[in-house]
């Protein structure tokens, strides 16, 4: 079977960083530790022969193969370099790490390195997932410190324009809460609306409205009818009299 007709998910790259967390190990406890000790006459475990007897003896169909073999192949060849930047943010020598946890950090220290197309932060998380699975109960905390230091020399760029982002997104939540502040307790303020209406309440007070004028009642209506039949009457009383008066004079 070709290495093209593997699987290249997210989860068979982290397959492949498994076994080659395996394969790693089993170098350096074996070839690199005989190549440190000057015991060259024992190196008989190249890593090449590790990746053929690993891949011979396991079920690797749902492997990235190609990056186990990329990862075998680089990591001993690259070896010194990847040490060194190790070792700059250890508070020890790099001998003395325990084998499982320099493996790890050889595998974190050379994807923060060569491979920028993976996110910082998913390698640092991917080496957590490592420790948790084959490394001490404490270990993550030397692994996560080293390879964090590591990633701030190694991804400026990346963790600048991750800080950028980080501090919009808290500006963004922090205008939201204030927001949401101001509509829970929104302040009295007069407006031109506000005095518009009270002044046209005021106003409306001195004027007369349907409710105030005065109204007509039934004994209103009496009296002026009263006063109508009086003035009649008085009228004809006078004309009756100047009659009486006018034939007095005739006589």
């Amino acid at each position: 079977m070709s290495e093209s007709s593997y699987k290249t998910s997210h989860t068979a790259i982290r397959k492949a960083r498994r076994f080659a967390m395996q394969g790693l190990y089993e170098w350096l406890v074996t070839d690199r530790r005989f190549d440190i000790d000057g015991k060259l006459g024992w190196k008989a475990n190249a890593p090449h022969d590790i990746a053929a007897r690993t891949r011979a003896t396991n079920a690797m169909h749902t492997v990235h193969i190609g990056y186990y073999h990329e990862m075998m192949r680089d990591i001993p060849e690259q070896i010194e370099t990847l040490d060194a930047l190790i070792s700059q943010h250890l508070d020890r020598d790099i001998n003395k790490l325990d084998t499982v946890e320099h493996a790890i950090l050889l595998i974190g220290a050379y994807e923060l390195q060569n491979r920028f197309e993976i996110p910082y932060k998913v390698v640092l998380d991917e080496a957590m997932k490592l420790n948790n699975h084959f490394g001490a109960t404490d270990a993550h905390k030397l692994i996560n410190a080293v390879l964090d230091r590591m990633a701030v020399e190694l991804r400026v760029i990346e963790i600048e324009a991750d800080t950028k982002a980080n501090l919009r997104t808290s500006q963004k939540a922090a205008a939201k809460q204030s927001e949401a502040q101001e509509v829970d307790t929104p302040e009295a303020v007069d407006t031109p609306e506000a005095v518009t209406v009270e002044t046209a309440e005021t106003d409306s007070d001195n004027q007369p409205t349907a409710s105030n004028k005065p109204r007509i009642s039934a004994n209103n209506a009496s009296v002026k009818r009263n006063s109508a039949s009086k003035a009649s009457a008085n009228i004809s009383e006078f004309k009756a009299n100047k009659k009486d008066a006018d034939a007095k004079s005739q006589d």
